[in-house]
């Protein structure tokens, strides 16, 4: 009878000691946005009062690849902040060869270059955003349903739905490989009424998750470069269940 006590003590600890390192895993990886009562202005510098106050947030490889030996070549940076009117996320990236080679909005830019995706889901809901910003300044929405629709073309022609502003600066010569370049940094600004759907809120106690992710091509990388952020288990930015929880915080 003690042996049994004791066994149902021991599982009770170990569920308790899971329970409380999944909670921990949860808020370490909880990204968190500051009010701003200034809006920022978009010119894609990350120069405004809001941005120094913001935590930074690396961009990091998937375990799938750190698993294979791979090492983070060009590390990038993103930070959160919102307002009344936007949610806004912006991005300090390393990059040797700048290259976006669409001018076109409402593209999909992962396949013509660098870009930062963000990915938006109220977490009672089955519906997110994927959202692009280039180097050049495109942008790109797409809202699934659900991701048992992801790949139909209905999903792709969303661009009424959001209109995010986006502006991006560059430290190098876009579309050149045979230079070799500094960095881009972006700003995004995504309109809070676009975001809800329905009856979701956006606001301090809000329940929403978060990915911010990369593409990054280069001559001088060995691999087209895949990060985010918080990290994934491999490259698949519709892995819903890894995203961050999103902390709004007035």
């Amino acid at each position: 009878m003690k042996n049994r006590v004791f066994l149902w003590v021991v599982i009770g600890l170990l569920a308790l000691a899971l329970g409380c390192g999944r909670e921990d895993h949860m808020k370490k990886n909880t990204m968190v946005a500051k009010y701003t009562a200034i809006p920022i202005t978009l010119d894609g510098k990350l120069d405004d009062a809001a941005w120094r106050e913001a935590r930074a947030y690396p961009l990091v490889l998937p375990k799938d690849k750190l698993a294979e030996g791979r090492k983070l070549q060009e590390p990038g940076e993103v930070k959160l902040a919102w307002d009344d009117n936007f949610f806004y996320v912006g991005a300090r990236l390393t990059d040797s060869d700048i290259v976006a080679e669409s001018d076109e909005d409402q593209d999909h830019h992962y396949k013509k270059g660098d870009v930062l995706e963000i990915f938006l889901k109220p977490e009672a809901q089955t519906w997110y955003w994927e959202l692009y910003a280039t180097p050049k300044g495109k942008k790109t929405c797409f809202w699934f349903p659900g991701r048992g629709r992801l790949g139909l073309e209905s999903c792709y022609k969303e661009a009424d739905k959001c209109h995010l502003q986006v502006a991006a600066h560059c430290e190098g010569t876009l579309n050149n490989w045979e230079d070799k370049d500094t960095e881009w940094t972006v700003e995004v600004a995504i309109p809070i009424a676009d975001l809800t759907y329905g009856e979701e809120t956006f606001r301090p106690g809000s329940k929403w998750r978060i990915l911010v992710a990369r593409y990054n091509y280069s001559r001088y990388l060995p691999w087209v470069e895949n990060t985010a952020f918080p990290r994934l288990s491999k490259v698949n930015y519709h892995l819903l269940e890894e995203y961050a929880p999103l902390k709004l915080v007035k």
